[in-house]
């Protein structure tokens, strides 16, 4: 399947009956798949009149508890930047897919990564996080679009999945029942009618009294921080006694994962890293392997957004380079061959 329809059939399966959202290339394919498939198990899909709209249909569906998508590319993410920060605000999960394209601006339609720094510190005002999801195969499209769902639910904040037009034009194979639902706790804060059985529950962002806001995202940030200890997900390979390592996620990590092959064939001890949560970040493992690995590359879809994070992870203890292409331009495996081969001949 196209990966942009196993997003909108794996929504389905993880119990989403709640689309909003407004067609752009290259993601338009998941409300189209939607528009078929919703009113077929009794759900909703809507086209908004705008972005803008359509977030803030997700912020009043998802404060009533269910499970609710919307989906978008790079500049319709911005428009809805606001009223994911109302999202966060008011403590309601959802999921929100980003299927990248090049920009700024209107960019181009091809695939990209420059949404790095959107995504992981800018998706909102205010002190917020949301949970990054960064999927490289049609298979792990599904299965992270039905974690996020989960993840949403068990911490009551967005998840975003961050693919790239690539990823949502390619197909693969890809199996459905592949992971297990997680358990997920009672959404007693729901606001779904309270038949005068419980206490009336408010959704809301504002608080008048500084000192409640305080207290309600510091209450935010600890579950910020249960996040970075259970949640974090990577992939290693080869990287046991690599001199080089390559940091890259999404489709950057297959043409990587192949470069690594080609330079071990040819001597060169390389291994890859792959980010799986862009937030939070695997922190821990990059400064772990800072202790064996000489150097590091990071290899992107921009102009090297990722970087400073590789940096700040080996606390500058080894030199992080970077490789990249941009404007929609993916890095061929021979290039990111030659950069490990020109960083080899420095060790």
């Amino acid at each position: 399947m196209k990966g942009n329809e196993v997003i909108a059939e794996a929504a389905i399966k993880a119990g989403c009956r709640h689309y909003f959202g407004y067609p752009i290339t290259p993601q338009t394919e998941i409300s189209e798949t939607l528009a078929k498939r919703m009113p077929k198990v009794g759900g909703l899909c809507m086209q908004a009149e705008s972005e803008i709209a359509a977030i803030n249909m997700v912020l009043g569906a998802a404060s009533s508890g269910k499970r609710v998508l919307t989906s978008s590319s790079s500049p319709g993410l911005s428009l809805k930047s606001e009223g994911i920060s109302y999202i966060v605000g008011s403590d309601v999960p959802c999921v929100i897919v980003n299927v990248q394209r090049a920009g700024p601006g209107l960019g181009g339609i091809q695939p990209g990564q420059a949404d790095y720094y959107q995504a992981t510190r800018a998706m909102g005002h205010g002190d917020m996080h949301i949970v990054v999801l960064a999927p490289a195969s049609i298979q792990e499209v599904a299965d992270m679009t039905m974690e996020a769902f989960d993840i949403a639910d068990i911490y009551r904040t967005p998840v975003m999945i961050l693919a790239d037009g690539a990823l949502g034009q390619m197909m693969e194979p890809v199996d459905f029942e592949a992971r297990e639902a997680r358990e997920i706790p009672e959404k007693t804060w729901a606001a779904c009618g309270h038949q005068n059985k419980r206490a009336h529950n408010i959704v809301n962002s504002l608080y008048i009294e500084p000192e409640a806001l305080e207290k309600i995202i510091l209450e935010r940030y600890e579950r910020y921080n249960e996040i970075a200890e259970k949640e974090v997900k990577y992939e290693e390979y080869l990287t046991e006694d690599a001199d080089i390592v390559i940091v890259a996620f999404g489709i950057a990590a297959r043409i990587a994962r192949t470069a690594v092959n080609k330079a071990r064939a040819e001597g060169i001890k390389a291994g890859l890293l792959r980010p799986i949560t862009l937030w939070p970040f695997p922190e821990k493992k990059l400064l772990s392997l800072s202790d064996t690995a000489k150097s590091f590359l990071a290899v992107e879809l921009n102009m090297g957004q990722m970087v400073n994070d590789v940096k700040l992870a080996v606390e500058n203890k080894k030199p992080v380079e970077f490789y990249g292409r941009t404007g929609g331009m993916l890095p061929s495996v021979d290039e990111v061959y030659e950069k490990l081969k020109e960083m080899s001949a420095k060790l």
